[in-house]
Parts: C-alpha cells; structure tokens; sequence
C-alpha cells in the first residue's frame, strides 16, 4: 500500500521475517549443545533476544492480517464472507496442530500419546482468529470505536493480569483444555497471555485501514511506532514499579520483576518501525511469497525437526548434540530445505490436492467393493452353516 494500494508489502515481508527467524530459532534451540550456551557471550545473548522477538512479532502479524482482511469490505457481520472463512481458517488451524501432533505408531497400537494434547502457536493462532471473530461480531451493532477498543483493552488486561493467572494450575478441567490455560503439562504456547499479541494486531489493522488513504500516514506511523516502541522497552518496567509504589499493590511489583510482555510489544512496534522504513524494498515477489506461505513451511518444519507421525526427526537423533558451527550451518541448510519444499508445494497444490483426491477416491472405491465381497462371502458361508445344522432350508 502507498496510498491507494490496498496491499501491505511491508506485513507479508515482516511474516516472511518472522517464519525465517522461527525456523532457525527453533533448529538451534533444539539441536545446540547445552555446553555452548553461554550467558556471558554477547553473540549468543543477541541471539537469545531475537529469538525472543518472534513469536510476538509473528501472533501481532497474523491477528493484523486476519482483521486487516476481516473489515476492508462493506459487509458487516454475518454477512461478512471473512467470517466463514476466518471460522473455516480458525478451526484448519486448530486441526492441523493436533495432525502435526500425532503419532501413527502410537496409533496402530491403540494409544494415544500425552503429547498429542499439548498445545502450540498453531493451536494459539487458530483459537485467536476465533477470538478476534467473536469480538468483531458482538461489536458490530455498536459504535465504531468498540471494536478496537474492545482489542486493545483485552492486550493490556491480559499482559497485566499475566502474573496472576500464570500461577493457577487449572487442575479442575481436563489436560486437553487446562493446556490451553498452563504450561505445567508441557504446552509450549498457551492462549493467556498470546492472544493479547494477536488483538494487538488486529487492533493495529483497524487503525492501518481507518488512515490507508492518509497522505502522511507512514511519516506519522514510524516515529509513533518507534518512541511508543523504545518507551515500552526503557520505561514500563521502571512505571509498573511507580504504580506499586504508589498504590501497594503486589501486582505491579510482580510485573516490573518480568515484565517481557510489555517489553516484547515494543520490540514488535519496533520491528513494524524497521519493516515500514524498508517497505519499498520489501516487494520482491519471492519475499511476499514467502509471507503467504507460512503455513507450508510450519507444517514442513514441523515434520522435519519434530517428526510428526512417526516421531524420527532431527530433534530426537541430535537433541543438544551440536556445535556451534554444525548448528549454524545445520541452520541455514535447514531453513533453504523448508522453504522451498514449502514454496514448491505452493507452485503445485492444485495439483496435488486433485491427485490425492483422486487417489482417495480411487482407495475409497477399491475398500468399498473389497468390504462388499466380505460381506457376500460371509453371508454365504454363514447361511451354509445354518443349512448344514438344519436352520435352514436348501
């Protein structure tokens, strides 16, 4: 978008960014030898950060994408036609996290792993859009202004209320939903605190779409985006401790002790900040495509790394096992391998959907005439059996 374009380059380049930064976060995270990871070293520490920023800037990305293409039309409500594609989009995503968590060798022996309940950023992710569908319904029949300000306020309740709900164990439901809630059982992501990022999101988009038209819009948006940005990261922690101070509430104390999530949105204002700078960089179409193609490349990374459905993946036969120059060029080798399986299987989906179908149809077929000729055989062995005991008559 420059004015009268309605396309964000610069979102797709930064959820291009993101999926390239989850991939060799979570190559080196998983496979680095515990022995190199250093504290004190400044590359490892700077490292360390930014692998931090990802999942933040990844959940603001998705809720902006999802809203930014939620509203930009003239139908409200129901009669929105993002609506059904955001619930369908919502609940692929929940689907494929429990798919991606599946092990078929568990399955073949009637067991279903604890594993295959814990939750993560796909799970998350779907579960936000579902969210982000639910308030833009119940606001619609009100003022404008409802909608992002119902956003926004549920960011900074959730990201204040975080050390509060962080300690309660959710015993009372079953894991497959207390994991949404806590970490204890081993979930790496849970909706509290996360969805606060995709609202966040969602909330920006509102306001990208009430100012697309805006002469000055990214001469305003940048500078706001960076001093909002650096104050967050250099002053919330020092006011969560002023606000305990002054009113002797623990609460704020326990926020200025970890306060990463207000510290980690102005790292993601910040990356918007850097993203809107280069956006006239930011359109080559290799980029975008990568942008659009995050899903691909998770799932690839996923089966790689993980070992969805058989459980052999890199991360079980080198689990912190690498050096650091082993890890780092396992790295790069492994985020070229993801993306353009990714980006080729993107090139032929169509085609590769149609013969799976066709393949499906074809197995279908073949298990319906082969269960017809079971049924044939032994509907005529067992009336052979009751003529042969004189149940029967010839």
């Amino acid at each position: 978008m420059e004015n009268k374009t309605t396309r964000l380059y610069f979102i797709d380049a930064m959820r291009a960014w993101a999926i390239l930064m989850m991939l060799q976060g979570h190559f080196i995270d998983g496979l680095l030898d515990t022995a190199f990871r250093d504290g004190s070293s400044i590359t490892f520490s700077i490292w360390k950060y930014f692998r931090g920023i990802t999942a933040p800037v990844f959940f603001t990305v998705s809720g902006f994408i999802f809203t930014f293409l939620l509203i930009k039309g003239d139908k409200t409500g129901l009669q929105n036609p993002r609506v059904k594609k955001g619930l369908k989009r919502g609940l692929e995503l929940l689907f494929i996290g429990y798919l991606l968590r599946m092990n078929l060798l568990g399955l073949l022996q009637g067991e279903i792993y604890d594993s295959f309940y814990l939750v993560d950023v796909l799970h998350c992710i779907g579960l936000s859009l579902l969210g982000i569908i639910a308030i833009y319904l119940l606001s619609q029949k009100r003022k404008k202004y409802i909608f992002p300000t119902a956003l926004v306020s549920i960011t900074v309740l959730l990201f204040v209320f975080e050390p509060t709900y962080k300690t309660w164990g959710f015993s009372f439901l079953p894991d497959a939903f207390a994991n949404y809630l806590t970490k204890s059982n081993g979930s790496v992501f849970t909706i509290l605190p996360w969805f606060g990022y995709a609202a966040f999101g969602a909330f920006l988009s509102v306001v990208f779409t009430k100012f697309k038209n805006y002469r000055h819009l990214y001469s305003v948006a940048i500078p706001l985006f960076a001093i909002t940005g650096a104050a967050l990261i250099a002053y919330s922690s020092d006011l969560f401790l002023y606000i305990s101070q002054i009113t002797d509430l623990q609460l704020f104390a326990n926020i200025y002790f970890n306060n990463y999530l207000f510290i980690r949105l102005g790292d993601v204002l910040l990356v918007f900040c850097v993203f809107m700078l280069l956006r006239g960089l930011l359109k080559h179409s290799t980029v975008l495509k990568l942008g659009q193609s995050t899903l691909s490349i998770y799932i690839v990374h996923f089966m790689i790394l993980y070992g969805s459905f058989t459980g052999l993946g890199l991360y079980r036969f080198f689990h912190h096992s690498l050096t650091p120059t082993v890890a780092i060029l396992g790295a790069l080798a492994f985020m070229i391998i993801c993306t353009f399986s990714a980006l080729k299987y993107e090139d032929n989906k169509e085609m590769i959907k149609l013969r799976a179908s066709t393949t499906l149809r074809f197995l279908l077929v073949k298990i319906e005439l082969f269960s017809l000729s079971v049924f044939q055989l032994s509907k005529n062995r067992f009336f052979r059996l009751l003529r042969r005991v004189g149940w029967a008559k010839n």
